[in-house]
């Protein structure tokens, strides 16, 4: 699936290439992007080399690297992933570098990522989970449009080991859109549903 740049301006959403490899080291040495890592997060340059690559081949994934639309510095990662084109389903995953947390990318980038997935995949419903305890995240889905579902009982286990609940959340593609993001401020591509 060829990944589309969506969004010009202060924040861009853009395909990851090689010279993404090193910020993705420096990111991804944050407790707090351990913490909620499936993974335990990338510890090494080879830990991210084979994140980028997994996010660049998997074909029911969708992955783009959030950069300041000035400067190209690295500001987080987005991903529609778990894509089941047949039911009209995917899940979407982020992450956001110290630095940029708090100043609204996390919601802007998951948005722009949502609307491309219903425009141009034609899905009707996208998940979102994240661990109860991760207060950060619930903010980032109601932002981004997101209705909460549910609570998955020990459901994922994080980056420290422990399989946390997780929170539910989804976003329809005929759901109002987050009165959060301006869609006029958008490249069309970025404004369908």
């Amino acid at each position: 699936m060829e990944i589309p740049e969506l969004i010009d301006g202060p924040l861009r959403l853009r395909p990851w290439r090689d010279d993404d490899v090193d910020a993705v080291v420096v990111a991804q040495q944050d407790p707090v992007a351990r913490l909620w890592s499936g993974t335990g997060g990338v510890r090494s340059r080879e830990d991210a080399v084979a994140l980028l690559e997994l996010l660049r081949t998997d074909a029911r994934r969708a992955s783009w690297a959030v950069v300041d639309g000035s400067t190209g510095e690295l500001l987080g990662s987005v991903s529609v992933h778990s894509i089941d084109l047949a039911q009209g389903d995917a899940q979407v995953g982020y992450w956001t570098a110290p630095p940029a947390r708090g100043r609204g990318v996390a919601p802007a980038a998951v948005d722009a990522a949502c609307r491309w997935v219903f425009s141009t995949l034609d899905a009707e419903r996208i998940e979102l989970c994240h661990a109860v305890e991760n207060t950060a995240s619930a903010r980032v889905a109601e932002k981004a449009g997101f209705t909460q579902e549910g609570r998955l009982r020990r459901s994922f286990r994080y980056g420290d080991g422990v399989k946390h609940d997780e929170l539910l959340w989804a976003r329809l593609a005929d759901d109002p859109l987050p009165s959060s993001v301006d869609p006029a401020s958008l490249p069309k591509a970025a404004r369908g549903r």
